[in-house]
């Protein structure tokens, strides 16, 4: 019985081989598919686009009043979701880091389970939700705390894509720090260390790369979102005077992905708007590359230091 199943299973090898080759390969086929087919709808404008109006004008008027030409100037939109990254991430690591420092080092018993829990539960809820969330409860709330007319604006976009962001940071990060031997926090605690010690002084160094690649996917999160930052950020170009200004968080801002799904059902297929709108999609794209890029290097970097 035994020698047929091994010969079952010696049939069997070339196609769970296969199998797994072509598992493997279908992940960088899907990104190639996705880079070809942005490029290949935006090609037929990308030799015409003022990149000079493009990044440093802002101007988005696809569909001016008849007589008049159309402006691509997408300054106020690279702005608003440079702005809303900046923000939510400036909310979210320092929130999910010490969430996850609390799970990982100080709960216990069923305190733990019934945070990861409630971990996952949020990183289950789909942005739409997220977007209703900002648009009915915390514009309302924003608008009578800080005396303004709307409430969908950066700081409103900036919250919910933090939120987002929260599950993901926290679920890394914790693993990262529970990767960390005992026999490190051990050594510290014997050597006198508090407990709050070996977090900042032997676990956080030691976490480096989870902690950074934890930070990195939350900005990656807060670039991409799309439906919580359509419906809370207000959905107006714009870019402030002052950037140092507090206020700015008041006002309504529009990103790149808004943009592209607020946009794309007012346009035919093949006509100016539509290819404008996937040379913003390449921008997009390009960015996330870099913020890959970058933090491939830096984990890199880091591992070579340490080694």
């Amino acid at each position: 019985m035994k020698a047929v199943s091994s010969r079952a299973l010696d049939r069997a090898e070339p196609l769970i081989r296969g199998v797994i080759y072509i598992s493997g390969w279908s992940s960088i086929l899907f990104v190639v598919a996705i880079f070809f087919f942005i490029f290949k709808e935006a090609a037929p404008i990308l030799s015409k686009v003022d990149w000079g109006e493009f990044f440093f004008e802002n101007r988005w008027i696809p569909n001016p009043a008849e007589g008049n030409e159309a402006n691509y100037g997408a300054a106020g939109i690279l702005y608003g979701t440079f702005a809303i990254t900046v923000v939510s991430t400036m909310i979210a690591m320092p929130l999910g880091f010490a969430a996850a420092v609390y799970i990982s080092e100080f709960a216990t018993g069923k305190v733990k389970e019934t945070l990861k829990v409630l971990i996952e539960l949020l990183a289950a809820i789909p942005s739409i939700i997220w977007g209703f969330i900002g648009l009915v409860i915390m514009g309302p709330i924003i608008q009578k705390l800080f005396d303004v007319e709307v409430g969908v604006n950066l700081l409103n976009a900036s919250l919910m894509v933090a939120f987002m962001a929260i599950p993901l940071i926290v679920s890394i990060s914790e693993d990262a720090l529970r990767a960390v031997p005992d026999s490190y926090r051990e050594a510290a605690l014997a050597l006198g260390a508090s407990k709050w010690e070996v977090v900042y002084k032997v676990l956080f160094p030691a976490a480096k790369n989870g902690l950074l690649a934890a930070a990195m996917l939350g900005v990656g999160r807060a670039v991409g979102e799309t439906m919580a930052v359509w419906m809370a950020s207000g959905g107006t170009e714009n870019i402030p005077g002052n950037v140092l200004n507090p206020a700015i968080l008041l006002e309504r801002v529009k990103a790149m992905t808004a943009t592209i799904a607020s946009e794309m059902k007012d346009t035919a297929h093949g006509d100016e708007h539509y290819m404008m709108l996937f040379v913003i999609g390449i921008v997009l794209l390009f960015i996330c590359v870099v913020i890959n890029v970058i933090s491939d290097l830096v984990i890199k970097g880091i591992k070579k230091k340490h080694s």
